[in-house]
């Protein structure tokens, strides 16, 4: 059937950090940063994605590199929509693409107007038909749980904008949550850290690097260090410092406590049965921000209950959606999303 077939049915992984667009009978097709670069005199969009991401910080006064999406949610919807079509066109090549039924996940407290705002940038982006699904759930399905038994699952899911957490059984949330705080709040807090105690300015990319190489949760057996450069904020001038992963951990003390607390909290309120169920197979993480190391660790030992991290935890979400593809009728049956 092609393009315009069955297999024009998409699912959109729609993070505030990052964008995975899965394409039916594909995969995967697209995985780039969700930044939208335009010029602010003519309103012309200059680039998106991985081009757009790398002008952050770089720009002169009339270009603008924008993420469009805040805490999960669109922030901007006209940058969202122009975003989204791109992605698409993006993930189908020049073959073009017809008007295909898409799957968007959200986080699971979004409100009734943030729904509506996601439903209206993929119609306008070109969608058919538009279902939601909550990103704890695609994200256990993308982990390959089977939800569909009466048997309790519990998934913290830390992505760019938001902690989404949530106890699942029978295909549904019954217990959950969603905080503010995930990856993007780990690299302002390190951004903080850095200008507090080393009275150097440093960018947002610069704290993401410090993350990803040698951030952790958990007091590591050997400490290792980076160097790193910015902005000497007393002489005004470039400068190098050495940081070291002790501070790093240090640094993200607080943002990962808020989010073991959350975990607990959603703990406390799930009922029994649900309760035992996940004392015996664990909380599963996935999201990017599950693999800051030793993660899994500290949320263990405050929860008390095994915890492990999906083994591709960057893509469980956008691989649920892509199987909810399979799932389209059921799914409009449990979303009621007769868009």
């Amino acid at each position: 059937m092609g393009l315009f077939g069955i297999n024009r049915d998409i699912g959109i992984d729609l993070g505030t950090a990052s964008v995975l667009v899965y394409i039916r009978g594909k995969g995967i097709a697209l995985k780039e940063p969700s930044v939208v670069a335009f010029d602010k005199n003519t309103n012309r969009t200059l680039a998106v994605g991985e081009e757009a991401k790398s002008m952050i910080g770089r720009t002169p006064g009339n270009i603008i590199a924008k993420r469009p999406m805040m805490d999960g949610v669109i922030s901007d919807y006209d940058v969202t929509e122009v975003m989204l079509k791109y992605f698409i066109r993006k993930a189908y090549g020049s073959k073009g693409w017809g008007k295909p039924r898409v799957v968007v996940c959200i986080p699971c407290d979004a409100t009734e107007v943030e729904r509506r705002a996601v439903r209206d940038a993929a119609l306008n982006a070109g969608a058919r038909k538009v279902y939601l699904i909550e990103e704890p759930v695609a994200a256990a399905i993308g982990a390959g749980l089977d939800i569909t038994k009466p048997s309790g699952h519990m998934v913290i899911d830390i992505g760019g904008g938001t902690t989404d957490i949530a106890v699942i059984s029978l295909g549904g949330m019954v217990v959950r949550s969603s905080i503010k705080v995930a990856g993007n709040k780990f690299d302002e807090a390190i951004v903080k850290y850095i200008r507090k105690n080393h009275k150097i300015m440093i960018g947002e990319r610069s704290a993401e690097d410090l993350k990803i190489n040698i951030g952790c949760a958990y007091r590591r057996n050997e400490d290792i260090s980076m160097d790193i450069r910015g902005r000497d904020l007393i002489s005004g001038l470039p400068k190098n410092i050495l940081v070291t992963s002790e501070e790093i951990r240090e640094a993200l003390e607080e943002t990962i406590t808020a989010i073991a607390e959350c975990a607990h909290s959603v703990l406390e309120i799930t009922p029994p049965e649900l309760a035992a169920d996940i004392s015996d197979k664990g909380i599963l993480m996935t999201g990017g921000g599950s693999l800051l190391w030793g993660l899994d660790k500290f949320i263990q030992e405050l929860t008390m209950v095994p915890v492990k991290v999906a083994e591709d935890p960057i893509s469980c979400v956008a691989l649920g959606t892509g199987k909810s593809l399979l799932e389209l009728d059921k799914l409009e049956e449990l979303t009621g999303s007769n868009v």
